[in-house]
């Protein structure tokens, strides 16, 4: 069964849910291999999403005569790239989650070292603190800035 999961404006898609075998060890080469996929395949659907934004930004940039069309066009673009660098942030950030892959170190909590879970990596395949820990993060955040 294919998913599609959205993370604010991103999206990875043609996604099969992981289902661990019995006994099978956590974060072993075939779960590894699972998410290495997803982010490979999430990485080329935002690579795909810059290559559309620049040929609609060549294919629509005019000079319009009137100054509230080319108000208009320039936010347009603005918005657009603004969103492109959202997500070559998040390019960033996925391939240094499959560096993490490749060296073994993937679904563990950077914080207390506890797995992450095969579910929350579903959900944010580039997490890297368990779901306890975000939480204290977060709350931590809300503190300082008020």
């Amino acid at each position: 069964m294919a998913r599609k999961k959205k993370t604010g404006s991103e999206t990875f898609q043609n996604f099969t849910p992981y289902k661990p075998k019995k006994g099978e060890e956590y974060m072993g080469e075939p779960q590894r291999d699972h998410f290495k996929s997803i982010l490979i395949d999430w990485k080329s659907q935002l690579m795909e999403e810059v290559d559309r934004t620049v040929s609609h930004m060549k294919d629509e940039a005019a000079n319009f005569p009137d100054p509230a069309d080319r108000a208009t066009q320039e936010e347009e673009f603005s918005l657009e790239l603004r969103a492109r660098d959202r997500e070559r942030k998040l390019i960033r950030k996925i391939d240094a989650t499959i560096d993490l892959i490749d060296c073994d170190d993937y679904g563990f909590c950077d914080m207390c070292g506890i797995d992450i879970g095969i579910k929350r990596l579903e959900a944010r395949p580039t997490a890297t603190l368990c779901i306890d820990c975000k939480t204290l993060d977060e709350i931590k955040e809300k503190q300082q800035l008020g």
